[in-house]
Formats: C-alpha cells, sequence, structure tokens
C-alpha cells in the first residue's frame, strides 16, 4: 500500500469473535502502514487507545452497531461512553425505516440527540452515520430520494460523515453506484465507503467514485 493511499484507508476489525491478538495485529498494521484511522468495536476502544497513544493513529467505533436498532438514548450512551475511552470517532448505524420511509424528521432528530451527547463530552469527535446504501438501492424508483433523505439527516443533525455499509447486512457493502449517489447528494459531507472491501483495487475504484476515506476490513489482500 502506497503511503497516499494509506493516508485515506481506515483499517476496521468488527467481527464479534475477535480475539485480543487478532485486534492488536490490525492496530498494529494500520500503525505500521501509516493509516488514517482504525475501526474497532466498543469494547476494545480504552485498549486500542492506549496502544496507539501519540502514534496519530485515529481511534474510531461504531455505535448502535450492526442493524441500528437500538434507542436513541442507547446509542447517546454508548457514543459518550466510548468517547470517554479515548474515541476520536464514531459510526453510528442509523434506523433504517426512518430513512426507507423518507422521514427527513425523525432521521434527523434521532441523530441530533447523539450529537448533542457526543458533541458535550468531546466536542471535536467525528461522527458518521451508517445507512445500508446497498439496501437502498432496492427501493427502486425511491432510491435516490432516500439517499436525499439520508445526506440531509446526517448533514442538518450536524454529523461529519456518511458511512455506506455496516458490512453486516445481507443486502451487501459499499458500491461503486451508491457512493457516486452519496457524493452527489452529500454536499459538504465526508463519504466513507465500507462493508465488504478488501482489497487495493476494490479500495481505488471506491476513492475514484467519489470516496474520501475507505474502511478495509481484515483479509484484505495487499
Amino acid at each position: 500500500m502506497t503511503p497516499e493511499l494509506a493516508r485515506r484507508i481506515e483499517l476496521a476489525i468488527l467481527k464479534p469473535e475477535a480475539l485480543s491478538a487478532e485486534v492488536h495485529k490490525v492496530v498494529a498494521d494500520a500503525m505500521a502502514a501509516g493509516c488514517a484511522g482504525v475501526c474497532v468495536a466498543p469494547v476494545w476502544v480504552n485498549r486500542v487507545s492506549r496502544m496507539v497513544s501519540d502514534s496519530g493513529l485515529r481511534v474510531g467505533t461504531v455505535v448502535g452497531f450492526p442493524h441500528g436498532t437500538s434507542k436513541s438514548t442507547l446509542k447517546a450512551i454508548e457514543a459518550t461512553s466510548s468517547i470517554k475511552e479515548g474515541a476520536a470517532a464514531i459510526d453510528v448505524v442509523a434506523h433504517l425505516p426512518h430513512v426507507i420511509g423518507l422521514d427527513l424528521d425523525s432521521a434527523r432528530a434521532e441523530l441530533m440527540e447523539i450529537v448533542r451527547a457526543a458533541r458535550s463530552t468531546r466536542r471535536d469527535v467525528i461522527i458518521n452515520v451508517i445507512v445500508e446504501t446497498a439496501l437502498l438501492l432496492q427501493l427502486g424508483d425511491r432510491a435516490e430520494r432516500a439517499f436525499e433523505i439520508a445526506c440531509r439527516a446526517t448533514r442538518e443533525s450536524g454529523c461529519d460523515g456518511v458511512v455506506s455499509a455496516s458490512g453486516f447486512h445481507p443486502a451487501g457493502g459499499a458500491s461503486v453506484e451508491a457512493i457516486k449517489l452519496l457524493k452527489r447528494f452529500g454536499e459538504s459531507l465526508n463519504i466513507k465507503a465500507a462493508g465488504g472491501v478488501r482489497d487495493e483495487a476494490q479500495a481505488q475504484d471506491l476513492l475514484q467514485a467519489g470516496a474520501d476515506c475507505v474502511r478495509i476490513d481484515p483479509g484484505f489482500e495487499k
């Protein structure tokens, strides 16, 4: 991986059965490669934050993962807890029925509650929203409107960016088509391509489509 590419890559290990040694290896690989960040499950944030102290590697985590079905109050608590333990970025799984139902007000309100709690804990925390774009693409003539709602709710709630997928939804993960739509509707938002990205070639395609960064999950081939 070239240094230029590494600066736009986030390595992640989010599988629920990940062992300590596996998490340690992904974090060590991210530091060695000069990646922008690493994303781990909330249970690992405290340990990983201490491990990367003073390295410049950004520690991120997930909230309401992977389905987004927790109450917004619980998502806010999970976010603040992780931030207190050292997370500099959080990826929140949106409540998908709000987006699928084109309910902008409800989608925005959920995120605003999380943003208020997170920013009261750490003002400069990065907050991204996972919206399962592969599912939205299946909505036919409502797909583009769903992308617009997702991006508007993200932006108007004060979040920083939108993430293409959790990587755990059966509908699929990141795609060039989805990234192009996020780029179209996500003015001023950072766009993270995530979900099923395994190799450098795939990452490059997603960056060319308009992604600002790409999350690569374990198992990718260099």
